[in-house]
């Protein structure tokens, strides 16, 4: 890198090895982080689990949290592991409820996407007329957002005392979250025929002049019922072409899982729209706990999850979890 001619010829390769490179040096610098904090500790230790003195609880704790990553860099060798995503945001059974926690999810998402120090960018949100949101689209541009991110397509179960109930009582509500990798231009062959354009008017992002001109689009293929759309371009045009790119992405894959395609990452994209089949559960009331039935992941500090996105050991043990089912 310190060559003269290293920035030379593509840029974008030379970028890559460059981030390759401070990868591999991070990982590195953390093994030996690691090894030398147990080395430390391990002294420490009376019997097989008590030690000795508390206070190395938390110099432990921070030791587990530089495994979880280094146990993360064994998990990205899909094919679209390294592409931005794209989340689609549903809600499901329950009411206002699950309305406000479609938005809850989102802001969960949004927030974990700021943790890692990705760019997020919402494309689409429709709210829900008394609270929260009935859909919203949304894309993660940063590296591994994919790989990250494709563990969270599936349905989210949420228990709560509702806010929106009059007595408070207890209530259970569902949101769907799909997940697609940034697959760039892709080819899909498509019949104008089979399309459904619509134009609605856009609302909360791309500035004033977008508020006051019906230049949100929605667009449905028809012979499957897949339907995309975009608001945060500042023309209708635009709007259009984004669109239309998620339309042919969600088509793709639609594909690929009819040709029943084994690639595990791809399918981890398609979350199902089973509201019964829970991937993860929020639990808020009578107890706190989040907790995922794909690798019985427990987190009992909900504010953690849900308002800091703080994920990225749940989604570490997620992704262990599936790649082991598959070995």
């Amino acid at each position: 890198m310190a060559r003269a001619d290293f920035w030379k010829g593509d840029r974008q390769v030379a970028a890559k090895k460059a981030e390759t490179f401070d990868l591999n040096s991070k990982i590195l610098e953390a093994e030996k982080e690691v090894a030398n904090a147990l080395a430390a500790v391990a002294p420490e230790f009376d019997g097989e689990y008590q030690l000795k003195e508390k206070a190395l609880v938390t110099e432990l704790g921070a030791i587990k949290d530089k495994l979880v990553w280094l146990e993360s860099q064994t998990l990205f060798s899909g094919s679209y592991d390294e592409n931005d995503a794209f989340l689609f945001f549903h809600v499901g059974a329950g009411g206002v409820d699950a309305a406000d926690w479609n938005e809850m999810l989102l802001n969960m998402y949004l927030q974990y996407a700021k943790r890692k120090g990705w760019e997020a960018e919402i494309l689409n949100s429709v709210a829900n007329e008394e609270a929260g949101l009935k859909n919203a689209t949304v894309k993660i541009s940063g590296r591994r957002a994919y790989g990250y991110l494709k563990a969270e397509a599936g349905v989210h179960r949420l228990v709560r005392q509702s806010p929106f109930n009059a007595q408070g009582l207890r209530q259970t509500s569902f949101a769907l979250v799909e997940v697609l990798p940034d697959l760039g231009d892709v080819e899909v062959d498509l019949d104008e025929k089979d399309l459904k354009i619509e134009t609605f008017r856009s609302s909360g992002h791309g500035g004033q002049s977008v508020n006051t001109t019906d230049s949100a689009v929605r667009i449905t293929h028809i012979p499957t019922g897949i339907s995309v759309a975009n608001q945060n371009e500042r023309s209708q045009m635009q709007n259009k072409e984004m669109a239309m790119k998620l339309l042919k992405h969600k088509l793709f894959v639609h594909e690929q899982r009819k040709r029943e395609e084994k690639e595990r990452g791809l399918k981890a994209a398609t979350a199902s729209g089973d509201f019964g089949h829970q991937i993860r559960s929020y639990v808020l009331h009578p107890y706190q706990q989040v907790k995922d039935h794909r690798s019985d992941f427990e987190e009992p500090r909900v504010d953690k999850i849900l308002k800091d996105g703080d994920l990225d050991e749940i989604i570490v043990s997620v992704l262990i979890a599936l790649r082991e089912e598959g070995e």
